[in-house]
């Protein structure tokens, strides 16, 4: 049985804490987060890497938006394809360079990425998706005032937009044949472009943009991938988060974190969908989950820290 994994690096993990977004601390960043993947790959793993964008979909839509007076401002799907080429680039760049330095002859690419979704999707009416960066409350008021709507999260407030659910990766037999060719992948950046089916025409772009999450579980649905990794900001996945009461999860039960999930453990901005992707993935027949952090990546893959689903 072939070893394919889909390894989900956070937008939030390419931009840590207190930087800028300056695109030399992505690129660090970004470097440190292929150090895991490249141990998978020579331990014989094929690997589809995907990304998010929240923090950097979120600075091209503000740069639209200054500079509407001087040039046309692209709609929210042309900025995610905008985002996902950039961040695929830097990640193409840095595990190439990674690779070769490890002596493993493999190439690696970046597909644009297009994902089918229900035209009628609750979350177009209700945008849910935290994209961006964090805002005061003095900042907010601006923000709101330009139209875009907002969600306060523990560290501030962001803009949120439709993001519907996954049905299917226009792609994923590409992926799947690029894998067999002994390519590593990267795709479906920032969850890939949301795209509807329309009778006379075929696909059409649609304004919103897919969690990355949800995007990789089905992925790794196309490819049968046995394991879902998503490496994110936090060593391991928490029930009772930022309370007296707060517990991280080491080792759980497909019935357990079901459990957690349906007693609203987990918020549907941050850590929800990734517990809904791991969900779906191993009652599709995935084997193993882990959720831990970009920097112990390779130590949650060995089984030494992060949170294990089976």
């Amino acid at each position: 049985m072939k070893k394919r994994a889909v390894v989900a690096l956070g937008g939030n993990a390419l931009i840590k804490r207190g930087q800028d977004g300056n695109i030399y601390d992505q690129f660090d960043n970004t470097r440190e987060a292929c150090d895991s993947i490249v141990h998978m790959i020579k331990k014989g793993w094929e690997i589809v890497v995907t990304h998010g964008n929240g923090p950097q979909v979120g600075a091209i839509l503000l740069q639209n938006d200054l500079a509407r007076d001087i040039t046309p401002p692209m709609p929210l799907g042309i900025c995610v394809a905008e985002s996902e080429g950039y961040i695929g680039y830097m990640i193409q760049q840095c595990l190439s360079n990674k690779l070769k330095k490890a002596r493993v002859e493999k190439p690696v690419v970046a597909l644009i990425t297009q994902v089918l979704v229900d035209k009628d999707d609750p979350s177009i009416i209700h945008p849910t998706k935290p994209i961006g960066p964090y805002y005061d409350d003095e900042e907010v008021k601006e923000v709101v005032e330009e139209g875009y709507q907002v969600t306060q999260q523990q560290d501030g407030w962001r803009i949120v937009v439709p993001s519907p659910d996954p049905k299917s990766i226009v792609e994923g037999d590409i992926i799947k044949n690029l894998l067999e060719d002994g390519t590593v992948v990267i795709a479906s950046g920032g969850g890939g472009m949301p795209v509807i089916e329309e009778e006379g025409w075929g696909l059409n772009g649609l304004e919103g943009v897919i969690d990355k999450d949800l995007a990789s579980e089905r992925i790794a649905e196309a490819i049968d991938a046995k394991l879902l990794m998503i490496l994110t900001n936090v060593d391991y996945v928490y029930i009772h988060y930022n309370t007296p009461q707060q517990q991280a999860l080491t080792d759980v039960s497909l019935k357990q974190i079901k459990t957690y999930y349906e007693q609203e453990q987990f918020p549907l901005g941050s850590m929800g969908p990734k517990i809904l992707a791991a969900i779906r993935f191993l009652e599709q027949g995935g084997e193993r989950v882990i959720i831990s952090s970009v920097k112990k990546g390779w130590d949650a893959f060995q089984g030494k820290t992060g949170t294990h689903i089976t």
